[in-house]
């Protein structure tokens, strides 16, 4: 039986999909994944938020599952059965009725947060549903993609937020955050729960279970990882799923999913050691919050909507605090809204029951518009650099000196080596005409171990190794078989643009990452050697170097700054393009080269395969930060909304880097350092994190379900796309209002037509406190906010109308910021956006 086969009798067994069409034939219609949702509201819509009570946890016995002892009380249904059991099947019976007799398959039942189901079915099968009365909406599934040591210092953590919280033994604890990822080791000890002579508490209000296999075994759970499941369906039913490759488990085949739940919330102290070489010790964010995970990505294809709407509806039902989405759609949602696809609905129905969602931007930047993640309900990350760099340079018999990349040890202090290029010292049995890629020094039978013995051996990096078809590992194995001093790589002349991440080295070496800096090494190399006349041999081997090192870290000042991979704003409202008046991204944080742990078969870098941990860059590494701040805020203040901890998060976040000077963002993909400028609102939002002053922020602008409601029955010809997804009617909500009116911690305009007012409401969660208010307008408009002064106590509010006025013609965005100034030193910054301006002159009209 193949593996798919099993894995479908494996998922009817558990009861996780009903078949009528387990058997593939060849000559039945094209099939096609769809999520189906219904009219009748989902139980989050029926009850809110259920109550919470106290678990105890315990191994299972059953070998399917550890669970923590449900504790989480269950609305029963009309049958007496529980909720999700009882729409299970009202799902089933819709389907019968509709399909009689015909083949299809159901993957899932969703009742928590959306009520609905996926289900494999043919086109005219899924018209057929789309006709029945109780059926809302139908969407075809879609496909989405995966978008530390020193972090936690450059945060201020340590002395800081930690400090606030009684240190990092306490950071965290109590919140559990939800990771919708590519699943976990559970062997790595960043997620033990034995490392502190504290021992940690079960979290009393979450209900998970731990998923048993036989990769997953009992016990991979604990105190501090409480959960583990794995979604796949809709993967298994279109045969790409690998169960060999892909773990059909909660376990991470991938890394990436260990990576980001440890940046989070790893375990603190845990030695970085890579290569044999020490790095300092990890920690992640919020390292006392417990981790719980819902693996819907896989290694070979990425994954679908309808496992990730799986995942999202079971983590909410188990009673996750955040969840972390290090993930983002393929392509923009169609329709009339971006904002109107499965998976934000989904997480808006987790907000109204207080989930905190947190989600990379994406890793399309720098170019507009690029930015992935939509919706106002969604706290949207982009990716800036940290202080933390590693440089590595080879210095050559010329005294010059060339930088490089490489996580790797130099080579003898004040001795030079003699440089020996692979195409120069192959053995009479190998030649360029029978092997064209013997540069790239991977196999060492290649080559005369008496030319390279005691040298640096000088290789080609081509675009094999990006396409992963020749590696670093093999070619150090090549070195090291020969008996190199070191090895050097120079970038081949068709690899434009690419961006090399730190690379660990077991000996001494470097990795030139320009053309044209390779150019002056072979350059030198070429002028440096003897050759025979008649055959080109070299005869003598002129040229030399030594290796500095790379595994020192150094600190910058420029730094942070927009890297040029972070998606960027404006905020696509609609697949053509028009712009939202939401402000994305919603922040910055830190992104590139980050320490994190590493699954035991991560393959996701080849770089650091089959160590502990890797270094990673990506918005998918910025998301897991502020979902571990998001986690010290949630521990400071238990009743904040979600829209309050993004708030706390926005208002306080940094304008300028560590000098002092504006935040700067790269603009280009090429020699990003060359081609940057200061950072607008669209680059990085409100500013990049500042974690100690999140837990104080003084005041917060606070948005409800409701408001987001309004907001979506706003958009033309969004009522009965509203009613499909949420069973709401939008005539319940007759003040419906714009992007630029939702009370955000921003304000974006996408048309200034002459003027417009807009307004603001702080609320006060400190003490009695005198506020003055000031700020700088966009280019083009002229505005004023109201009141300029105001005394504020604990609890009360006070609504700002702020007033703009344009004062040219515009159709570029221009930026400007309002000020709110604390007399105990609580301050809170607005970004304004506004884009295109229309000034009337009255005088001329």
């Amino acid at each position: 039986m193949g593996s798919v086969s099993w894995l479908l009798l494996v998922l009817v067994s558990m009861g996780m999909v009903v078949c009528t069409w387990c058997q593939n034939s060849s000559s039945e219609a094209i099939t096609a994944v769809y999520i189906v949702t219904l009219k009748q509201a989902p139980v989050v819509h029926d009850y809110g938020v259920l109550k919470k009570e106290t678990n105890v946890f315990r191994h299972g016995g059953s070998g399917k599952s550890n669970r923590m002892d449900k504790a989480r009380h269950r609305n029963t249904s009309r049958s007496g059965g529980s909720s999700g059991s009882y729409i299970a099947r009202v799902h089933d019976s819709l389907l019968k009725k509709a399909l009689k007799g015909e083949k299809y398959l159901k993957l899932y039942s969703y009742h928590y947060l959306i009520n609905g189901f996926a289900v494999l079915v043919t086109p005219q099968q899924a018209d057929k549903l789309s006709q029945r009365t109780e059926v809302a909406n139908i969407v075809l599934d879609f496909s989405v993609r995966t978008a530390t040591t020193h972090t936690p210092q450059f945060l201020g953590l340590p002395n800081g937020a930690w400090a606030q919280r009684g240190g990092y033994d306490s950071a965290g604890e109590g919140v559990v955050i939800g990771f919708i990822d590519t699943g976990i080791d559970p062997t790595h000890p960043s997620f033990a729960d034995d490392v502190s002579d504290r021992p940690y508490p079960v979290p009393a209000h979450y209900s998970g279970i731990c998923e048993v296999t036989p990769d997953f075994p009992s016990g991979s759970c604990n105190r501090k990882l409480v959960g583990a499941r794995h979604f796949a369906a809709s993967a298994i039913t279109r045969g790409i799923f690998n169960a060999s490759q892909d773990y059909a488990s909660p376990f991470d085949g991938d890394g990436h999913g260990t990576h980001t739940a440890s940046v989070a919330a790893g375990n603190h102290g845990i030695p970085v050691i890579v290569s044999g070489h020490h790095f300092g010790n990890a920690s992640g964010m919020a390292p006392r919050s417990h981790i719980a995970v819902y693996k819907s990505l896989y290694k070979s294809f990425g994954g679908f909507a309808a496992d990730v709407v799986a995942a999202i509806d079971q983590a909410a039902q188990d009673g996750v605090d955040i969840i972390s989405l290090s993930i983002t759609p393929n392509r923009r949602p169609p329709g009339i809204a971006t904002f109107f696809n499965p998976i934000d609905m989904a997480l808006l129905s987790a907000v109204k029951a207080g989930i905190f969602v947190v989600q990379a931007a994406g890793n399309t930047g720098p170019a507009p518009k690029s930015v992935s993640s939509f919706s106002p309900w969604i706290f949207t990350v982009g990716a800036a650099a940290h202080d933390r760099v590693y440089q590595n340079s080879i210095v050559l018999g010329n005294n010059r000196s060339i930088a490089g990349v490489g996580l790797a040890p130099g080579t003898d202090k004040d001795t030079m080596y003699k440089l020996v290029s692979a195409l120069d010292v192959l053995n009479n049995d190998t030649s360029i005409s029978k092997d064209m890629y013997v540069g790239e020094c991977q196999d060492s039978t290649n080559f005369d171990p008496d030319h390279v013995q005691g040298n640096l051996l000088l290789c080609s990096y081509s675009i094999r190794f990006v396409l992963g078809l020749s590696t670093i590992q093999q070619a150090l194995e090549t070195a090291n078989n020969l008996s190199a001093a070191g090895i050097v790589f120079y970038m081949d002349p068709f690899v434009i643009g690419f961006q090399l991440n730190p690379t660990p080295l077991k000996m001494p070496g470097i990795i030139i990452p320009t053309s044209d800096d390779s150019k002056i090494l072979l350059q030198y190399y070429n002028s440096s050697v003897e050759r025979d006349g008649q055959t080109k041999q070299v005869v003598t081997f002129g040229a030399t170097a030594s290796i500095l090192g790379g595994l020192k870290a150094n600190y910058s000042f420029s730094a942070p700054k927009v890297m040029y991979y972070s998606a960027r704003g404006p905020d696509p409202e609609d697949s053509s393009l028009t712009n939202a008046d939401i402000l994305k991204p919603n922040l910055v944080a830190p992104g590139n080269f980050i320490w994190a742990a590493w699954s035991s078969v991560g393959t996701d870098s080849m770089e650091f395969e089959g160590e502990n941990f890797a270094m990673m860059s990506g918005t998918s590494m910025a998301a897991p930060h502020i979902a571990g701040l998001a986690a010290l805020i949630k521990q400071n203040f238990p009743s904040f909304s979600p829209s309050a901890i993004a708030s706390a998060l926005s208002t306080t976040a940094y304008l300028y880097d560590k000098n002092g000077g504006p935040i700067m963002a790269q603009r280009a993909y090429a020699n990003p350092d060359q081609n940057q400028s200061p950072a607008t609102p669209f680059d990085m939002g409100s500013g990049f994190v500042n974690a100690t002053a999140a837990l104080n922020p003084g005041l917060i602008l606070d948005s409800s379900y409701d408001d987001y409601m309004s907001f979506l029955c706003g958009i033309n010809g969004s009522a009965p796309i509203v009613w499909n997804y949420t069973g709401q009617s939008c005539w319940a909500y007759n003040n419906t209002i714009s992007g630029a009116d939702l009370n955000l911690p921003s304000i974006t305009i996408v048309t200034l037509n002459s003027s417009r007012t807009v307004q603001r409401t702080v609320t006060n969660i400190a003490g009695n406190e005198t506020y003055s208010v000031g700020w700088s307008a966009p280019y083009g408009v002229s505005m004023k906010v109201a009141p300029t002064r105001f005394t504020i106590a604990n609890g009360q509010t006070q609504v700002l109308s702020v007033s703009f006025n344009a004062t040219i013609n515009s159709s570029s965005a221009t930026f400007g910021r309002i000020g709110l100034f604390g007399t105990q030193g609580h301050a809170a910054n607005i970004p304004l956006s506004v884009i295109v301006k229309i000034f009337y002159n009255s005088t001329n009209s």
